[in-house]
């Protein structure tokens, strides 16, 4: 029997036959967010019903400590009677809840915050709504609609992955870009022809033909408007994602039901992400005129384990027996050991440059 074709892929090669391939980038843009057929706007991807399972759903102690890490920056900028915590794809809405939480006792904090999401899934929002039912919660489609007026506290984490990558190969004569077209009635990768690229002269002394690179145009915009608010007003933000300084290879990868899937068998049902280039993320929050620092990069192991993850869960550990301890201990280990997401994952924070740098990361 034929499998059914998903409706994205019909739409997808139509438009391939009457336009042309079309670029990575416009490919995966339409897998996520394709108004009508695209991932994260048809579906609640998170959980064990899900495909993916991050961080804050795998233990509380992760967005505590964060949100700890966050309002210890806020009283070291002198604790400002207003700002915006705001958190760049917040899922379910867990880890700022489990943030809001773990910061009830850091007198002024809650009544200082206003309260920003930036979500465009309408079924993720539903959930974060109820989620953050007790807290007010105001809801942005891009970070364009978040307010500019005041210090900036910003976490975003697994964000950064699900941008939509372009991906250029080094040829002899250039640069070739992956393009995705149709052959034998399959949407299939290939590459256009090698053109000069000065936004990848910087890759020359690192690279050599055959090598890929991958870079993501719509986060330096992102990255820029982070900047520009918290060096003119003052704040800070986490980026927690999977990655390097510098990007390097094909890591663009499909996930489907908790395992690895095909990146063009079925657009719209596979969660499609690819290794964030931290070093292109600083450099765009911390480009002149901004007053800005970014720290180096920390696995997030690491970055865990010096905001105090060992002390926290051996508190949590205490009241824990059987099943549930055993769980707890296997969370905390798959958030911070090597082998696991301790060194998969990694961390990095933006400041004022008068400013000390957050906890964890100095």
């Amino acid at each position: 029997m034929t499998p059914v074709e998903a409706p994205l892929e019909t739409l997808l090669k139509a438009q391939i036959a009457a336009s042309g391939p079309i670029s990575l980038h416009d490919y995966m843009a339409a897998c996520l967010l394709h108004p009508d057929h695209g991932y994260y706007t048809t579906r609640d991807p998170l959980g064990r019903a899900g495909d993916f399972i991050t961080s804050p759903e795998i233990s509380q102690m992760f967005g505590e400590l964060l949100g700890l890490c966050i309002a210890q920056a806020w009283v070291d900028q002198g604790a400002p009677a207003r700002f915006i915590l705001a958190e760049l794809g917040p899922g379910r809405g867990t880890l700022m809840a489990d943030l809001l939480r773990a910061t009830r006792a850091v007198a002024g904090f809650h009544a200082a915050a206003q309260i920003h999401l930036v979500e465009a899934s309408p079924p993720l929002r539903a959930v974060q709504a109820s989620t953050l039912a007790d807290h007010k919660v105001t809801w942005a489609e891009s970070i364009a609609g978040l307010p500019d007026d005041a210090p900036l506290y910003l976490i975003a984490n697994e964000f950064f992955d699900a941008l939509p990558i372009r991906q250029f190969t080094r040829h002899v004569d250039g640069w070739c870009e992956t393009i995705v077209g149709v052959a034998q009635n399959a949407l299939v990768k290939g590459y256009a022809a090698p053109t000069a690229r000065a936004d990848l002269a910087h890759r020359m002394d690192d690279t050599k033909p055959g090598d890929v690179v991958e870079t993501r145009p719509d986060a330096s915009p992102i990255m820029a408007r982070i900047g520009t608010q918290i060096s003119s007003h003052g704040g800070a933000a986490l980026m927690i994602d999977y990655g390097n300084w510098r990007s390097k290879g094909d890591t663009l990868q499909g996930v489907q039901g908790h395992a690895f899937a095909d990146p063009f068998a079925a657009p719209g049902h596979a969660d499609l992400t690819a290794h964030v280039d931290f070093e292109a993320l600083a450099n765009a929050a911390a480009a002149p005129p901004t007053n800005i620092r970014a720290t180096g990069l920390t696995d997030q192991g690491a970055l865990l384990a010096r905001l105090g993850i060992g002390a926290r869960a051996e508190r949590l550990s205490r009241n824990l027996t059987g099943a549930a301890l055993e769980n707890h201990l296997s969370a905390t280990q798959r958030l911070t050991r090597p082998e696991e997401m301790g060194s998969l994952f990694k961390a990095l924070a933006l400041y004022p440059a008068h400013m000390p740098a957050p906890a964890g990361f100095d």
